[in-house]
């Protein structure tokens, strides 16, 4: 019996070869693996760099004393380690007799510059009219805003960052006049200059800027 097997019409079997390190589909698989693990690395880098630190649960306004009560911690990440000087970190023991200078608004950080640790603040109320149309509408207290007196063709800020106490609805202000009553809640040397201002210009212009 012959074994020539050239008619039987039977077509031997081919291996593929395998990939070597010139295979293209190799080096992107491995490209694809080195991004995951560099972009892993990052994000568990940065997770890291997280800090916790205090912020205010809800609106204080100046002269409020702040106690732990007041407070809820925030996990943040600081672009400069050296901006985490300018708050209070959840770790540290906050002092027993801690009272705000200027108002915070809810969910901010509690900034070391807006507190006064010697019990005395020196907060004052101060009542001004604004017309209605120079006064953001839905104003309302725990608001940080500017004001400005507005003269002959400019404006210049005369309190920055003060907090707004209180903000009767029009209906319970001055709706007659077209005025707005807000009470600023303002120190000693704020108020002298808001009447230095108002005093010296000709036929004074009030507008209220929120800030934030």
């Amino acid at each position: 019996m012959s074994n020539d097997l050239g008619g039987s019409g039977a077509t031997p079997a081919v291996r593929a070869p395998s990939p070597g390190w010139r295979d293209p589909r190799l080096w992107i698989g491995v490209a694809i693996m080195a991004v995951s693990v560099i972009a892993g690395a990052r994000l568990i880098g940065s997770a890291d760099d997280s800090v916790t630190v205090w912020a205010v649960a809800s609106d204080l306004g100046p002269g409020d004393p702040v106690t732990a009560d007041d407070l809820t911690a925030r996990r943040v990440r600081f672009v400069d380690p050296d901006d985490l000087d300018r708050y209070y970190a959840a770790t540290e023991e906050l002092p027993a007799d801690l009272r705000l200078q200027r108002g915070v608004g809810e969910g901010e950080l509690l900034p070391r510059s807006a507190v006064d640790t010697s019990g005395e603040t020196g907060a004052m109320e101060l009542p001004v009219a604004v017309e209605s149309t120079r006064v953001p509408p839905g104003v309302q207290s725990g608001w940080v805003v500017d004001v400005y007196v507005v003269g002959r063709g400019d404006g210049r800020p005369v309190l920055t960052s003060v907090t707004v106490l209180d903000a009767p609805p029009v209906g319970e202000s001055f709706a007659v006049s077209g005025q707005r009553q807000v009470v600023l809640g303002v120190t000693d040397s704020e108020a002298q200059q808001f009447f230095r201002a108002t005093g010296s210009a000709d036929d004074p212009t009030l507008t209220i800027v929120r800030r934030g």
